[in-house]
This record gives structure tokens, C-alpha cells and sequence, in this order.
């Protein structure tokens, strides 16, 4: 006789992809960071954040499956989970057609053939409307962290959404995936506009303000970006493929130029 499937997510964008599926009840555990589908996910309990995992508390859940992340999950936690939880999904997609991928191998893992051919031939209709657009290319600072500056680097799942829409992130030359971006040595007049993410860090209106305010940094053009739609993958991309689409279509209409 099979063992029921029991998942437990450490990943907020692949518990969404999860729910999708039609896996929910299958689902036992997540973090406090997996909000989305906000009602559903209420009854499943939560197993702390995803870089300080309360492992004894998984245990407890006696899942069969684990998902995880390379960027977002630290390893020797996922190291510690791996020696009770039988079966480890280490994902790690860096371009937005590695969808399809992480589509296909979660059908075939947990049974969702069929809805995970709906979501790719929704993938495929999105990805197929975006680059039928034709846009200039337009250099962009994205910050997703303060105290201290951090950006992304052009091999990032975020940058590679962003390209999408000709939006190309500019960043240090450090080396680093996530840098630190220092405005006296950085010159962030390279950038048509900052974009201040939504997550991980919460940037405001305020934040907005005061950079466009900041003589170091010297960019006027300063806005909010919804991190969800930039860099959470699974399901999310669909619907932020769209809403880049319509992001840029609004950077065009009010003049921003290189």
C-alpha cells in the first residue's frame, strides 16, 4: 500500500505552485512567508521562517516530501531535514522558461500531469504575448534590501523576468548574486530609474521620496516594483509576466528613457 503524500514547503513562491496543483491537502507544512492563497493556507501549520526552520516541528509532520530552494534555504538545515524526510525537491530555476521544467517534474512527482500541462500551455501563452513586444533596451537599479543597499546580478531569477521586458539590471561588479551596492563608488546614473522591490525588504513611498531627494544617488526617477510579480516563481510567473508587461508599458507612457 502507498504512503499518503505529506509535502512540506520551505519555499513561499512553490507552496503557491503547490496549492495550484491541487495539492493542498497534501500539504502539512510551510512557512510563515507561504501567504499565497492566503484563505487555504490557514489551516496548514507553519514550521517557522525559510532560513530558520524549526526542525523538530517538521519532524513532528512526518512528511514524505520536502521542497526547498538553493537561494532561499539554508543547506545545513536542508541537511538536517534530509536525514528523517525521505524524499528532497531542491529546486533552483534561474530562467523563466525553467518553469516548464519545475511544472513538469512536480506533475510527474505528485501525480498533477494534467494541471501541470494546463499551466505550462498557460506559460507558453504569456512568454509568447511578452516577446512579441518590441522594447528598447532600458537599465534599471533594483534594490531589494537598506542597510545596507543590495541589488541583483544579471545571472538572477529576477533580472532574467526583467529582461523580459528589455528592463536591464545593472549592479556592482563584486562577483556576488545579491550585491551590495555602495552610491559612493556606485554610479546609479546609469540607470534610467531605481526600482525599490517590494520584498524581501518592504520599501514605501516614503523610501521613494527620500532616495529621489538623495544628491549620492542622483536618480529622479524612483518607484515601487511588487517583488511577488519579479521573483516568485511556479505559478506566480504567469500573472508576472503580465504585470511587467504592463510595467514597462507604464515607464514608456510617462518618459522614461535611458
Amino acid at each position: 500500500m502507498s504512503v499518503p503524500l505529506r509535502i512540506v514547503s520551505l519555499v513561499p513562491s512553490l507552496t503557491e505552485l503547490v496549492c495550484e496543483l491541487g495539492l493542498l491537502p497534501a500539504l502539512v507544512g510551510r512557512t510563515g512567508f507561504c501567504i499565497h492563497p492566503r484563505e487555504a493556507l490557514r489551516a496548514v501549520p507553519k514550521v517557522g521562517g525559510t532560513k530558520d526552520v524549526d526542525i523538530d516541528k517538521v519532524r513532528t509532520l512526518a512528511p514524505t516530501h520536502l521542497i526547498v530552494n538553493v537561494d532561499e534555504n539554508e543547506k545545513p538545515t536542508v541537511d538536517a531535514l534530509a536525514r528523517f524526510v525521505p524524499n528532497v525537491v531542491v529546486t533552483h530555476p534561474i530562467e523563466v522558461a525553467d518553469n516548464f521544467e519545475l511544472y513538469e517534474r512536480f506533475g510527474r512527482l505528485f501525480g498533477c500531469e494534467v494541471r501541470a500541462a494546463e499551466l505550462s500551455a498557460r506559460l507558453r501563452e504569456v512568454i509568447g504575448r511578452v516577446t512579441a513586444q518590441s522594447f528598447a533596451p532600458l537599465p534599471v537599479l533594483y534594490l531589494i534590501w537598506r542597510k545596507p543597499w543590495m541589488t541583483v546580478s544579471a545571472d538572477t531569477y529576477i533580472a532574467k523576468m526583467l529582461r523580459m521586458v528589455g528592463l536591464q539590471a545593472i549592479a556592482p561588479d563584486s562577483g556576488d548574486r545579491y550585491p551590495v551596492v555602495d552610491f559612493a563608488s556606485f554610479d546609479a546614473r546609469r540607470a534610467a530609474t531605481v526600482l525599490l522591490s517590494s520584498e524581501p525588504y518592504r520599501f514605501t513611498d516614503e523610501h521613494c521620496r527620500q532616495m529621489r531627494a538623495d544628491p549620492s544617488i542622483g536618480v529622479a526617477d524612483v518607484r515601487l516594483i511588487d517583488g511577488e510579480m519579479t521573483s516568485w516563481y511556479g505559478s506566480r510567473v504567469i500573472d508576472g509576466l503580465d504585470y511587467l508587461l504592463a510595467f514597462r508599458r507604464r515607464l514608456d507612457d510617462d518618459g522614461v528613457r535611458r
